[in-house]
């Protein structure tokens, strides 16, 4: 029975590195996969997903006013699809995750999406919210904080390593830019944190 998932963190968690491996088991069985990524992030070049690790894969890329629905029945036209994967997912609009819904409902195929929960402000993305309201199964993929606690959540940091704490919710980067932290060490860091 297809699902809707909703596999998330913060960053470095590994998040792209468990897709392609998930990808890639279905590959080894004989089972096609198509692979989604925001067009927005470039950082392995348009249409990579990339890990951190080293390995990379092709997919389709999308923006905030592509159907997608539409896409996946299209790339049903070309034969079976096992499963579809969709990488940044926290870069859907709510409408494009009800699209990916419809597909797992309507052409019966799961759905596996991975992403970021919350922004460097502590607040939900829209395509993250939406997924954590309509997916069928949520998963972590967990990572640490330098204390050794689970990260729940990320910090933007300027050139200089300051933390900022204001500016848009969507600015591409990696560890240059972006720490995951717990939540006690996040609102230290922010400054919200109680005498």
């Amino acid at each position: 029975m297809a699902k809707l998932y909703f596999n998330y963190s913060t960053m470095n968690a590994g998040k792209s590195t468990v897709l392609l491996q998930a990808s890639h088991n279905y590959r080894e069985n004989n089972m096609e996969t198509y692979l989604l990524t925001a067009r927005i992030d470039g950082r392995a070049g348009v249409g990579q997903i990339a890990s951190r690790i080293g390995i990379s894969a092709e997919a389709d890329t999308f923006g905030p006013q592509e159907d997608l629905f539409a896409m996946i029945r299209n790339r049903q036209t070309h034969g079976n699809i096992a499963c579809v994967f969709v990488d940044e997912a926290q870069f859907l609009s709510p409408d494009q995750v009800w699209q990916l819904a419809r597909a797992v409902d309507d052409l019966k195929v799961p759905v596996i999406c991975y992403g970021l929960r919350v922004d460097f402000r502590g607040e939900l993305f829209p395509g993250s919210a939406t997924l954590l309201a309509l997916a069928d199964e949520m998963r972590e993929v967990r990572t640490i904080c330098h204390c050794g606690k689970k990260a729940t959540m990320v910090v933007r940091q300027d050139g200089e390593g300051r933390v900022l704490t204001e500016g848009e919710q969507v600015q591409i980067g990696g560890n240059e830019t972006y720490v995951s932290l717990c939540r006690k060490h996040w609102r230290e860091a922010v400054g919200d944190c109680p005498a």
